[in-house]
């Protein structure tokens, strides 16, 4: 299916500081079809959106002025059912995901791919599509309602005029004993026909003429379906020997041998004697009304089906949160509602979710959004994105909440996945970086010894160069194994051996840096079992942070870092002691967080994610005390190899 037919020239509007690059998106996005608009900033974008209200939004994040998240939140705000599709480089994936939680549609990167700007307008243009179909659909169905209700109102009406026959009996009385009392008939609407005390048709209106033909004279029995069974008794017959008013539902036979279903009412006339002398019958068709009624039903299916048959779980809450309706995407998701709360539905516990979005909608009568994880009737864990929207009365009060909940867990999926790979990408990068600053240190080392003629000093520079390209060989050899997850590669280390080669690792970045680096191995007895390239890579990444945060905190005299290893009670603790900027308890509580950084744009907010997650793989713990302006000690607990002792 080709884009065109998605969309019916649906207008986009592009937005760019860079002409050559809007140039080219309008060539490309003609050819799929659409109907471009340029703007070459924020401001004009904002502007040409108030005045042509396109249906796609094309914009760059990084643009001078008003960049591309601000125009998102303007445009959303103008126009919350506006698709917005972010362009991004390749350094702004941070910003890219920031454009998702405000509403984007979707994002692609720099140089843009043809097949992918094709595959995120596609997908666009079919959510303008079902949206538009689903409103078409909804007017629709609510002008069909609207008619069919009229329709039955009307016939309410008339079947009202039923209660007024008794009344009407003691006049039909005096119409019947007077010559012109056939002038009458002709002006009433329902089959009337009068019948006299031994239940037979005296006179009847044009209409019950045209109908069942000239009955006058016959037994009144003769026009229903069911004259002659056997117990049974016409409502004429029954009125005459009750002398009370009889009202019920029939079928009568017409001319034509027709069925037509009826509503009669039989109504006695007493004379001034108290004896029954004629008997009023008013019969009401009832088919119409019954066609409309078929006709109503089939809408009502159609709806249910509409209803059902939609992959979202859809219930109807009440004010104290139970489920009064729901389709069968929510029964078979969560089971039979029978009235229960949807707290107890969606994640078995007894009381409301924070910030529930049901009870948000109740108290200020507009939709709301939130995402949470739900348990299934099977036991499966989902993610799923609710939308809530107010169901009012007549007088604008609030009955009940329509609650819409989307299966979102493959996207959740995915988007781990990616952040799975960013952590491989990150423990690379960072294993790599430690490498290159062990190697860096070396040749420092080898720099001094020839600027001083210290053959020694030059020799352990060398040794130092020499032995961490045997790491960085083994490193990218290891690459394609970190690209799948495994387990560490454990080997036992001394433990006196890893410390004084962290400190080496990280010693020349301090020593450059100004920062007086102590360090105390004296305890670091015994051997532990790490996956060296691994485990280096987070310790080096803990004690880089170290010296970044000594170099932040420009209002202390001095900056130290004391790095002390011991052997304690069968564990290996390293200790690292700075007197930086320390961290507030927000960084604290998100400091191991994918994507967090108290860095800005200096951090990648990989690095402690991928440092605490090594750390965990391989048995162990991370410790942080921290304060603002007051630094921070990191212990790391490792668990001590059991073969420590056997050795020597």
């Amino acid at each position: 299916m080709s884009t065109s037919s998605l969309h019916d020239k649906l207008s986009v509007l592009i937005v760019d500081d860079e002409q050559d690059i809007r140039e080219m998106l309008e060539i490309l996005l003609q050819e799929f079809g659409f109907a471009t608009i340029l703007a070459a900033d924020g401001f004009k974008a904002v502007e040409i959106f108030q005045s042509s209200r396109p249906s796609i939004v094309l914009t760059d994040i990084k643009m001078p002025g008003k960049d591309g998240i601000a125009v998102l939140k303007e445009i959303k705000s103008l126009g919350p059912e506006a698709e917005v599709i972010m362009i991004s480089g390749h350094g702004d994936m941070q910003l890219a995901i920031q454009s998702l939680k405000h509403d984007a549609a979707d994002f692609i990167t720099k140089p843009i791919d043809e097949e992918l700007l094709e595959i995120a307008l596609k997908k666009v243009s079919e959510r303008i599509r079902l949206r538009r179909q689903v409103r078409e659909h909804t007017e629709n169905l609510e002008a069909l309602v609207r008619e069919k209700s009229a329709a039955l109102v009307e016939m309410e009406r008339k079947l009202a005029a039923t209660q007024i026959m008794e009344g009407m009996g003691q006049a039909l009385t005096i119409l019947a004993s007077d010559p012109a009392a056939g002038d009458y008939f002709p002006e009433m609407p329902f089959y009337v026909a009068i019948h006299d005390a031994a239940s037979n048709v005296v006179t009847a209106n044009q209409a019950y003429h045209r109908r069942f033909g000239d009955r006058a004279g016959q037994s009144s029995c003769g026009a229903y379906e069911r004259c002659g069974e056997p117990g049974w008794k016409s409502p004429v017959r029954e009125a005459a020997e009750s002398q009370a008013s009889i009202h019920r539902h029939e079928t009568m036979i017409a001319a034509d041998q027709t069925r037509l279903p009826v509503i009669a009412h039989v109504s006695p006339v007493i004379g001034a004697a108290g004896e029954l002398e004629l008997l009023l019958e008013i019969a009401v068709d009832v088919s119409e009304m019954r066609r409309l009624q078929e006709e109503l039903s089939r809408t009502q299916r159609k709806f249910e089906r509409f209803f059902n048959t939609v992959p979202c779980a859809i219930s109807v809450q009440d004010r104290d949160l139970c489920v009064v309706e729901a389709n069968a995407t929510f029964r078979r998701d969560f089971g039979n509602p029978e009235g229960r709360p949807c707290h107890q539905l969606y994640k078995h516990r007894d009381v409301p979710c924070d910030d529930c979005p049901v009870q948000a909608s109740f108290v200020d009568n507009a939709p709301h959004q939130y995402e949470t994880m739900v348990t299934t009737l099977a036991g499966e864990q989902r993610n799923i994105l609710v939308w809530t929207a107010p169901l009012t009365e007549a007088d604008g009060t609030v009955s009940h909440v329509l609650e819409v909940s989307t299966d979102i867990t493959q996207i959740r999926q995915l988007q781990d996945h990616l952040a799975s790979l960013g952590i491989m990408l990150g423990s690379m990068s960072h294993g790599v970086k430690g490498l290159l600053m062990a190697i860096d240190g070396g040749a420092y080392r080898v720099d001094k010894g020839l600027e001083k003629g210290d053959l020694q000093r030059i020799g352990a520079g060398w040794k130092t160069v020499r032995h961490r390209l045997d790491h960085m060989r083994r490193t990218i050899m290891d690459i394609l194994y970190y690209s799948k997850s495994r387990e560490p590669n454990l080997a036992p280390h001394l433990l006196h051996s890893v410390a004084e080669y962290l400190a080496e690792t990280v010693a020349t970045k301090a020593d450059k840096a100004g920062i007086v680096f102590h360090t105390d191995f004296s305890q670091a007895d015994g051997q532990i079992l790490i996956d060296d390239i691994a485990f280096s890579s987070a310790m080096v990444n803990i004690l880089e942070n170290a010296v970044d945060a000594c170099l932040f905190n420009r209002g202390a005299k001095e900056h130290r870092i004391d790095f002390h290893v011991a052997e304690s009670d069968g564990q290996a603790v390293f200790t690292i002691q700075d007197n930086g900027i320390g961290m507030d308890q927000e960084t604290k509580d998100n400091m191991f967080t994918l994507f967090f950084s108290s860095k800005g744009a200096l951090g990648t907010g990989i690095g402690m994610f991928v440092a605490n997650e090594i750390i965990s793989r391989h048995g162990g713990s991370i410790i942080v005390d921290s304060a603002p302006g007051q630094g921070t000690i990191f212990r790391i607990t490792m668990p001590i190899s059991p073969s420590a002792a056997q050795s020597p």
